[in-house]
């Protein structure tokens, strides 16, 4: 039976440290190293799926958990199922297939940091940013084939892609759930039954099926409990007379 593993970008991107800060306090958040026990995990080739709903985050862990789903050996599948913005958009390019549901987008810009400081502060700090920019443009010109200038504008114009953008520019394969209505080609005498039938009568098959029944209280616990109820009534009365 194959095996499929699944990484979940969920929340914040943050490096280990940081994670465990967000651990601490019950917040959604990713980081390489839980990335890492997943696919490090048995079975190192099976495929892994990807789910990504992440406003994004740190840029460098995100650098991370790209360089580790591109350098892994199994297939990498990434759903994009809400929003995949900044850092988190870049962990997507790592998929050998990215799927987006028609609900979700995707979201690029350019990166930006908080930095204080004099005038050559600030310059050095522009230059990074510029870097760090290059470094990005790389992830999104390596899955859509676009010239790194184009992608660059749309970083700069911070461009926010639906499902059908996405897809058209590259940043995504297919749509979710639109194969059932995709023209079945087949080569057969008989009539085969299409997508979207048998995806309807495995839902029902899987609504019919009968829920587990409640474990029977045992049949002493039974009879101690009829036992005290009929001490309880007959002490009941004969306060009543």
């Amino acid at each position: 039976m194959e095996i499929t593993k699944k990484v979940m970008i969920k929340g914040d991107v943050v490096d280990d440290e940081t994670a465990a800060f967000y651990q601490f306090f019950g917040i959604p958040a990713v980081s390489p190293a839980s990335v890492s026990d997943v696919l490090d995990g048995d079975s190192p080739n099976d495929d892994v799926e990807v789910d990504i709903a992440s406003n994004g985050g740190d840029v460098f862990a995100a650098s991370e958990i790209y360089t580790m789903l591109k350098n892994y050996q199994g297939n990498v599948t990434v759903n994009v199922q809400g929003l995949a913005a900044s850092a988190a958009s870049m962990i997507a390019m790592a998929g050998d297939k990215v799927s987006i549901s028609p609900t979700a987008q995707i979201m690029i810009h350019k990166a930006w940091s908080d930095a204080q400081g004099n005038a050559d502060d600030l310059s050095h700090e522009s230059n990074v940013l510029d870097s760090i920019d290059q470094s990005i443009v790389a992830a999104y010109v390596a899955k859509t084939g676009m010239a790194a200038d184009d992608v660059l504008q749309l970083m700069a114009n911070e461009t926010w892609m639906t499902a059908q953008d996405a897809v058209d520019k590259g940043f995504a394969d297919e749509i979710m759930f639109v194969d059932d209505k995709q023209p079945q080609f087949t080569n057969s005498v008989s009539e085969i039954p299409s997508k979207a039938a048998i995806n309807k009568f495995m839902n029902l098959i899987s609504k019919s099926q009968p829920k587990p029944a409640q474990p029977k209280e045992s049949q002493p616990a039974n009879a101690l409990m009829q036992s005290k109820l009929a001490i309880l009534m007959g002490k009941n009365k004969e306060e009543a007379n």
